[in-house]
């Protein structure tokens, strides 16, 4: 229902059209049949109380329990979704929402949405996206049964704490279901996660795209549900994790791959020298081997990283990065082959070295330790440079794909 303000000109005596709509209020719905039409009302009634010009949009994913005739009783305008999930029903409403602003918020009776002038005070103030905190860190507060221990005490703050870590986002609460927006700037950010992990897409690429975030507290209400949720613990906390992973290759590649390939170059370099002992023990040839394998993985983990990066830039999922720029005038292809070509060399010199060796014992028996000190180091620098030259061929190979997308999009 479109909440619409007539006013009288008193120069003219002309009577003025409604004003634009200034606020969607938009609720995803798959069989909310207990609590939508009390959601609607209340939300209705928060536009009139607030003076706001406004509508409520029902987004609906489904339903089969009259949902949407309920939903159109109470004054909402319907909106019907064929995408299943959480966040192809929010895609979906907020694409049809009329307003400058949207204000999302379940329809279980979760959320106040007389609560809703707090959000348009931030948005008005500037805000491209205020988020809601539930947790009383952020302000919030969380009725009793309101919401599962696991939730509240596990899965929430551990997201939360990853997404401010790889992300540096200005939030306390990732998943809040109350949140509102600028609809041009989300429907610029390209938002494509049709699951629960949309809530944190929404964060993650608001933080990146550098809009400007700020957040209120919210108090988060018992649901008026007789049935389970539809959300999914484990399956959607890990869907959140793999998402915030995806979208932060350093944190998934390269912090992870650098460690290893630096802690293992460390032990690599010092037991290529000789044997080491401490105290009672001994760390000799078998200890090289695995250094060798942490730093070819480490290496290659770091190349993945590189990569990912290259490709999220160019699908709009991350911003410009000054490094991979820098490469790229480089000719990262010449740049690994070259790389490449002189670890090859000097894997196959040490090779030379212990086949030189063989031939001074006759051809007969080595000391192990000793030929293996050779011999490993050797074939890590050949794999290393295999690994460098087939990466820059790779991160050219992207290149040129978006070279080519840009041609035809520009015919």
């Amino acid at each position: 229902m479109l909440l619409e303000r007539s006013e009288r000109d008193g120069s003219t005596g002309v009577t003025v059209g409604p004003p634009p709509i200034e606020l969607s209020i938009v609720m995803p719905c798959l069989d909310e049949a207990e609590t939508l039409d009390g959601c609607v009302r209340e939300a209705l009634a928060a536009l009139a109380a607030a003076g706001v010009a406004g509508e409520v949009v029902v987004a609906d994913n489904g339903s089969r329990d009259g949902s949407p005739a309920l939903a159109e009783a109470a004054g909402a305008r319907l909106v019907a979704v064929a995408g299943r999930g959480y966040g192809s029903a929010l895609a979906g409403g907020i694409a049809a929402a009329r307003g400058r602003y949207v204000l999302i918020g379940d329809a279980d009776g979760s959320y106040d949405f007389g609560e809703l002038p707090r959000f348009l005070a931030g948005l008005r103030a500037g805000a491209d996206l205020v988020m809601g905190c539930r947790l009383p860190r952020g302000g919030g507060q969380i009725l009793p049964g309101a919401m599962p221990w696991k939730h509240r005490w596990i899965g929430n703050p551990a997201l939360t704490a990853l997404g401010r870590l790889f992300f540096t986002a200005p939030v306390h609460d990732f998943h809040c279901g109350l949140r509102a927006f600028r609809r041009d700037a989300v429907l610029d950010l390209g938002l494509r996660c049709p699951g629960m992990e949309f809530a944190s897409e929404m964060v993650v690429k608001a933080t990146l795209a550098g809009l400007k975030i700020a957040e209120v507290p919210v108090t988060l209400r018992p649901d008026g549900r007789s049935r389970a949720s539809h959300l999914r613990s484990w399956r959607d906390g890990w869907r959140h994790l793999r998402l915030m992973l995806l979208l932060s290759p350093r944190w998934l590649f390269l912090v992870p791959g650098l460690s290893l390939a630096l802690a293992s170059l460390a032990v690599f370099l010092r037991l290529w020298w000789g044997p080491l002992a401490l105290g009672g023990v001994t760390f000799d040839t078998n200890t090289l081997i695995v250094a060798s394998t942490g730093l070819v993985a480490g290496v290659q983990a770091v190349l993945f990283g590189m990569l990912a990066k290259a490709f999220a830039v160019q699908q709009g999922l991350a911003p410009p990065n000054r490094v991979l720029d820098r490469l790229r005038r480089w000719q990262p292809v010449e740049l690994g082959i070259a790389a490449g070509a002189l670890l090859l060399i000097a894997g196959f010199g040490h090779l030379l070295l212990a086949l030189e060796r063989w031939r001074e014992t006759g051809f007969g028996d080595l000391s192990y330790p000793d030929s293996l000190r050779i011999v490993v180091p050797a074939v890590t620098l050949a794999a290393l440079g295999v690994q460098l030259a087939f990466s820059g061929f790779a991160l050219a190979v992207l290149d040129l794909g978006h070279e080519l997308r840009l041609r035809r999009v520009e015919r």
